[in-house]
């Protein structure tokens, strides 16, 4: 069983969290430990905070924990960031660290496997220096799962690519047994 740190912002799909990754990730016999955001902790209900706490029996974390307090997650053998913001791309390429949820992918990056799902539209993809925060985590082995931003989409949120989120999972998962 893999400890698989993921890690959700506040973007379109963060409500899908439960159904789209976490459940199949238990299915699969993995540990997740979920982090959250600030924002996407405060969209997300608190029903379903504790919906996740109670299935994988860890605490949904958004806030860091005090000095000398025991570290609340077991060691973390690969990250799912999915669905990760503009915001959150951003800031993990160019190494920002300011919440827990982008301390732990920062802390992670270069020295952790890590998936990283950007749930971003058009216009966030043209901004000038997106293609370099995409490469910049490309070049710290990050595996991208990438979308066509144009794309009819769903009403409900089911277009987002969760199963290719699982597969590089269960690939990068593979390389460390």
């Amino acid at each position: 069983m893999s400890v698989i740190g993921v890690v959700a912002s506040a973007t379109g799909g963060v409500e899908q969290l439960r159904v789209g990754l976490i459940e199949p990730l238990l299915e699969r016999g993995h540990q997740p430990a979920i982090s959250l955001t600030p924002t996407a902790a405060a969209w997300m209900a608190p029903a379903e905070r504790w919906e996740l706490e109670r299935i994988t029996g860890l605490p949904v974390r958004s806030q860091p924990r005090r000095p000398g307090e025991a570290q609340p997650h077991p060691p973390i053998e690969l990250f799912a960031a999915a669905p990760a913001s503009a915001n959150t791309v951003a800031k993990l390429a160019l190494g920002i660290g300011d919440n827990q949820a982008l301390s732990v992918l920062s802390e992670g990056l270069g020295s952790t496997p890590m998936v990283v799902f950007p749930r971003v539209n058009a216009a966030h993809a043209r901004h000038p220096a997106w293609a370099g925060h995409l490469e910049t985590l490309r070049a710290a082995g990050v595996v991208l799962v990438e979308w066509d931003l144009l794309e009819p989409r769903a009403e409900d949120g089911r277009e987002l690519p969760w199963d290719r989120v699982l597969a590089a999972v269960d690939r990068l998962g593979h390389q460390l047994l």
